[in-house]
């Protein structure tokens, strides 16, 4: 059964829980955030991303209440918050350092909030035995934060954070704390916790990797605006702009004037002459030596045992059996055509641009490309592991010619370094499937970097 995709935000009859609407915070003469509109939806997990000063630990703490917008509105659940000290908003804050009390047991640590709120001592036991079985703490309850790891003390923030059921959770920078291989594993405990729960946690944080694994949405931002907010794949695989294509993971840019192609298809340049020459063995045969056609040979019969089965157990699921297999039509002479062509990689569909990036080169193909740039200053977006990297000319129509420059060694890929005739240096990535001994691509080779007409990104801006 297929799985309904979680995704609010393109629903038009869903509500958002929180609405940030023309919000504007200013500290003296600085913009901290300059007129912002954006939807946060229940049990999603968004992510606020950017480097130091974009503004998102100020959208964070307009949410908590530790700051006031100065113009605009914020509301959560309908409800313009601004009324509302941080101590009466249906929210929580789990912050960096996790601040929790030294002298206290785990158990009254995730204990405190409740308490506060004037819980019955059946209320609190029976709450703070669910936060514990959910974070997976229960033999750590009597131990004081000193006694437990740094991945632990992560758990007992949450579970904190969670006991009094917030509509909202924030988290500032919630593992910074932790190294990188611990970091890995809670980012998933985080959103098992998070789908458990449902609900709503807004993530700050500086890590790309963090927020791409976690979040169901991440909205980048830069100078105190929201450049693009979509999911993860989205914002990687189609960049809006070239700051979040630079600014997310690893990419080349390549810059040129782009020009509208014919509708016609082209192919990549011709094969050498010796294997044009060379006949496929079919095309040799004689037409009495021709295979039989589709409609001449035999059909497959089902055996005794399918038959049986069919007869006494599914005939009454299932109804009658037909000797003869169903067959799925011909396909049209468009989609022969559209099969025909995905399958041969010198074939290039037709439409798109061509980009002029360098005196001397061949310019680029992007089928993907929007015709009406022509004539404009573009840029296309190539991810690194959508290059391929030979010793030999492959059959690509954009296939170019560079040296080795460096290469990285990564374990599971190794990242090398190209630069092309024209000095433009480009990365490619390779997964290390085969051992070291037997890669035949080293420092100073002369390689061939090539992609396909759909790899890149084009971006006008």
């Amino acid at each position: 059964m297929s799985q309904i995709a979680f995704e609010p935000w393109n629903d038009p009859n869903a509500k958002p829980l929180i609405q940030f609407k023309n919000v504007t915070k200013r500290f003296g003469e600085f913009v901290a955030i300059d007129n912002q509109s954006f939807d946060i939806y229940e049990k999603e997990f968004f992510a606020l991303l950017g480097p130091s000063g974009c503004g998102k630990t100020t959208m964070m703490r307009m949410l908590a209440g530790f700051e006031a917008p100065t113009e605009g509105t914020i509301l959560l659940g309908g409800q313009d918050i601004a009324p509302f000290p941080p101590n009466k908003r249906a929210v929580n804050m789990m912050f960096q350092s996790y601040a929790l009390f030294p002298h206290l047991s785990v158990w009254d640590n995730i204990a405190f909030g409740l308490k506060r709120d004037g819980k019955s001592k059946d209320q609190i036991a029976a709450r703070v035995e669910e936060m514990l079985k959910l974070t997976r703490l229960e033999q750590f309850a009597r131990r004081k934060p000193h006694q437990i790891s740094g991945g632990q003390r992560q758990r007992v923030a949450l579970a904190r954070s969670l006991a009094k059921a917030p509509k909202l959770l924030l988290l500032d920078e919630p593992l910074g704390a932790l190294d990188a291989k611990l970091r890995q594993a809670t980012q998933f405990e985080l959103m098992d916790i998070q789908e458990k729960t449902g609900t709503t946690f807004v993530i700050v944080t500086h890590d790309q990797e963090e927020a791409m694994t976690v979040a169901s949405r991440v909205a980048v931002m830069d100078n105190g605006k929201i450049i693009q907010a979509d999911t993860p794949q989205v914002i990687y695989e189609a960049p809006a702009s070239r700051y979040v294509a630079d600014f997310i993971g690893d990419v080349n840019l390549i810059d040129g004037v782009a020009e509208a192609r014919k509708g016609a298809q082209e192919t990549a340049p011709a094969e050498p002459e010796a294997a044009k020459q060379a006949e496929p063995e079919a095309a040799k045969l004689s037409e009495h030596e021709a295979p039989a056609a589709a409609s001449e040979r035999r059909v497959p019969q089902p055996n005794a045992r399918g038959k049986w089965l069919h007869d006494k157990l599914f005939r009454y699921i299932l109804g009658a059996r037909e000797d003869a297999p169903k067959q799925l039509p011909p396909p049209t002479p468009g989609e022969s055509e559209a099969a025909a062509t995905a399958s041969r990689p010198d074939v290039i569909a037709p439409g798109g641009i061509t980009i002029h990036w360098a005196e001397g080169q061949p310019p680029l193909i992007v089928s993907n490309g929007d015709p009406a740039l022509a004539g404009q200053r573009v840029t296309l977006a190539l991810r690194p592991e959508k290059l391929g990297i030979s010793k030999d000319r492959p059959e690509s129509a954009n296939a170019l010619k560079g040296k080795v420059i460096d290469i990285a060694y990564l374990g599971n890929l190794s990242t090398y370094h190209v630069e092309l005739a024209n000095g433009l240096m480009v990365k490619a990535q390779l997964a290390n499937t085969r051992r070291v001994a037997q890669r035949d691509i080293t420092w100073e080779d002369e390689v061939w970097i090539s992609f396909r007409e759909t790899a890149g990104v084009v971006l006008s801006e």
